[in-house]
């Protein structure tokens, strides 16, 4: 059963790793998706039966341990419940219907090979999330998918609204991090080594002694509703699923209708027992569930599209699915989410065929011709309970269905616009100033330590306000790549700085952070120097330069390099995040804000130096005026 378990988990790796490996070749590509979804299936298969002989355990699996101190462990840890059974069955199940349906669908498209490399990137990040036996796991697998979701969004790289709502939507994914981040942090300080999600359940088995106060506990659960709702684009962030459709329509289908959209759901069902202990917290998630349900249930009548109709109509019901989790209808959720997943996936599928045929039947009716005696005209749709309305409750409810309840402007608002604009009084400094200040702050800090005797530690206070203020100026940095890039590197060695002030005894876990962002930050830099050598757009900021298409080598690296300088989980420095973190949590939990929004904003800033270097039309690089947009955040 363990050897299946690690198979289910492997087999999307070895898709991923044959399909890099061969050439463009349709055929070869069709072949490698064909078996690898089928050796899948036979091992999910096999691992049910086994599971099943056995009774339908909760089988735990502790593959080996990465890192382990005194105070800190990091297992690769499984495990299977009747939660992750029915996701993987489903994630099975969908992905093998996609893979059958692109080997025609995507015949001839020139980035045919790149879409079955990302969708089985995708499942492998999907099955860890499923399969994962602790947080940490989970958040692995969780940035996997994150991250495939940006690629598959922005598919259609040659275009500009499919590029900015990529970046859009990977905005929306790292700010849930911060849940995330923040909730395996609380984890490791409440639960200690109790954290695995085999023994969640038992540390509330008992009502008169929970494993942490009532704020403990409900911060926790705020964290990880963020995590939740950002994930499943419930209130307030319903905007983005509707523009992640930009996407091929298998990849909609399979994303952002029937698996990743749910995500948030299983998060949820994960950690029932946290958010679930008080009724207050139930109650949140009934109210977001509700909040949800009313806005995306009226943005779908005025969606202009099929696919923006879907992706509302799902929205919607996974709305319903929180209010199902708040009354403690667990089962009821497993089964509406197979419901709704395998519902999605095919309206997505069919949707080109239904609008084709719509189009037909349209055009072969004559508009003028009454068809029926009460004079009623042609009409695709049914009348709603919208017209029963006065008039002006109607253009209200009209008016506010097509703003999406303006909730984008909300978040912008609230969010990244107070970033945006302490950034950019950073960067309007003189870099000379910037320099002063901080060397002043930091002599008169050190000051204080030898002439009062002031601990150590508080050294990392300024340490890590020069941290966050990094992030924000590469944040709000548009003209030039180099400071983006060298700010985000800046902001990293601070934050391991600043734990080694706060515990000099921490300086191999810094070095294991380090050794992950110092050698991303270097070739990035070198990437950025020989893709930039004869840049003609230096005044043009907001040019795409689509070196994808001219320089894919390079872009390559550059996309390695990005993902290292973010903490991905291909580079040491995704294990150094946790160990700060972890020795955050030991002696100054103060520190995990800051250092957690730095990580999110610098993982922003990069994407962004990722997506207008290497995305665009190589056709239109001379017509600068063609590809000047606005940033989306």
């Amino acid at each position: 059963m363990n050897g299946l378990l690690l198979t289910s988990q492997f087999i999307p790796l070895l898709g991923f790793l044959l399909i890099f490996l061969s050439d463009r070749n349709e055929k070869k590509i069709a072949t490698i998706s064909f078996w690898c979804s089928h050796a899948l299936g036979l091992s999910i298969a096999a691992l049910f039966v086994l599971w099943a002989v056995a009774g339908f355990p909760n089988h735990e699996y502790a593959w080996f341990t990465l890192y382990e101190t005194d105070e800190y462990s990091f297992p690769i840890l499984f495990y299977l419940d009747r939660v992750g059974a029915v996701y993987l069955f489903c994630t099975w199940a969908i992905f093998s219907i996609i893979v059958k349906y692109c080997r025609v669908y995507l015949h001839r498209e020139t980035g045919y090979k790149r879409f079955f490399l990302t969708i089985f990137g995708f499942l492998f990040g999907l099955n860890m999330v499923i399969l994962s036996g602790s947080i940490d796991m989970l958040f692995a697998g969780w940035e996997i998918v994150g991250i495939a979701s940006f690629l598959l969004i922005a598919f259609y790289r040659h275009r500009v609204q499919p590029v900015r709502n990529a970046l859009r939507a990977y905005t929306i994914y790292r700010f849930c991090d911060i849940g995330l981040l923040l909730g395996s942090w609380m984890s490791h300080l409440l639960f200690h080594e109790s954290q695995h999600f085999s023994q969640l359940a038992n540390l509330f088995d008992n009502p008169s002694m929970p494993p942490a106060g009532y704020g403990s506990l409900l911060l926790l659960s705020l964290l990880i509703l963020i995590a939740a709702s950002g994930k499943s684009a419930q209130f307030p962030f319903c905007f983005w699923l509707p523009r992640a459709m930009e996407g091929p329509t298998p990849s909609s289908a399979i994303f952002y209708g029937a698996l990743s959209v749910h995500l948030g759901v299983f998060l949820l069902l994960r950690t029932t027992p946290i958010w679930s202990y008080h009724y207050f917290t139930r109650f949140i998630v009934f109210v977001i569930g509700l909040l949800t349900v009313i806005v995306a249930s009226l943005s779908e009548k005025t969606q202009s599209n099929i696919k923006g109709q879907i992706a509302y109509a799902s929205i919607t019901q996974v709305g319903f699915m929180f209010m199902e989790l708040a009354l403690g209808l667990e089962t009821l959720v497993l089964v509406h989410f197979l419901g709704n997943a395998f519902l999605r996936c095919y309206q997505l599928l069919v949707s080109p065929s239904i609008v084709a045929h719509l189009l037909r039947v349209e055009g072969s009716a004559d508009t003028d011709f009454y068809i029926n005696n009460t004079g009623s005209r042609f009409q695709f749709l049914p009348v709603s309970i919208r017209n029963t309305l006065p008039e002006v409750l109607q253009n209200t409810l009209y008016v506010f269905s097509l703003q999406e309840g303006n909730l984008e402007l909300l978040v912008r608002s609230v969010l990244w616009n107070p970033l945006k604009r302490i950034g950019a009084t950073i960067n309007a400094m003189n870099p000379w100033i910037k320099l002063l200040n901080g060397l002043g702050i930091f002599a008169l800090a050190w000051l204080a330590i030898v002439a009062v005797g002031v601990n150590s530690k508080y050294l990392a206070i300024p340490v890590s306000v020069f941290m966050v203020l990094a992030s924000l100026s590469a944040f709000s940095q548009k003209h030039s790549p180099f400071s983006v890039w060298n700010a985000i590197g800046l902001s990293s060695i601070l934050a391991g700085t600043a734990i080694w002030f706060l515990n000099p005894a921490a300086w191999f876990d810094v070095a294991i952070f380090t050794s992950g962002i110092i050698p991303a930050w270097i070739l990035g830099l070198a990437v950025l120097a020989k893709l930039l050598k004869n840049d003609n757009f230096a005044d043009s900021p907001f040019v795409y330069r689509a070196m994808a298409e001219t320089q894919p080598k390079l872009s390559l690296l550059l996309f390695l390099s990005f993902l290292g300088l973010v903490g991905f989980p291909i580079s040491p420095a995704f294990l150094g995040e946790d160990l700060l973190l972890s020795q955050a949590s030991s002696h100054a939990p103060w520190f995990a804000l800051p250092i957690t929004i730095a990580f999110v904003i610098n993982g922003i800033a990069a994407a962004r130096v990722f997506q207008r270097l290497c995305m665009g039309r190589p056709a239109e690089v001379n017509d600068v005026t063609t590809e000047i947009v606005t940033e989306p955040f």
